[in-house]
């Protein structure tokens, strides 16, 4: 299957111990909670087919802060991309994917 990684200013970032970045495994998106100076930079998705063992890699897009002190405001919603159907064999374990967006 095809799996998502980011890349920040030429570094794979390694999502499964922050506790403040997200990649979604079904979009590909990258979610950053609370946006800090240490976050601008560029940022390059990459994706791989473990299938056909290929990596296709995205434009880099940059992060900046802004300066003008507005914040954006997000209702509190929670995301959820759940397959209408989903088979799995007796015993075996399922990841669903579910988030929370907001502020």
């Amino acid at each position: 299957g095809l799996a998502y990684t980011w890349i920040f200013n030429n570094n794979t970032l390694y999502l499964q111990e922050d506790s403040r970045r997200f990649v979604s495994q079904e979009t590909g998106n990258l979610y950053i909670a609370k946006v800090e100076p240490s976050d601008v930079g560029n940022y390059t998705c990459v994706v791989t087919n473990s299938k056909a063992e290929q990596r296709a890699q995205g434009p880099a897009t940059p992060l900046t802060l802004r300066s003008d002190g507005v914040m954006g405001e997000y209702e509190p919603k929670i995301e959820v991309h759940f397959p209408e159907t989903t088979y799995a064999a007796k015993g075996s374990s399922v990841k669903l994917e579910c988030f929370a967006l907001g502020k």
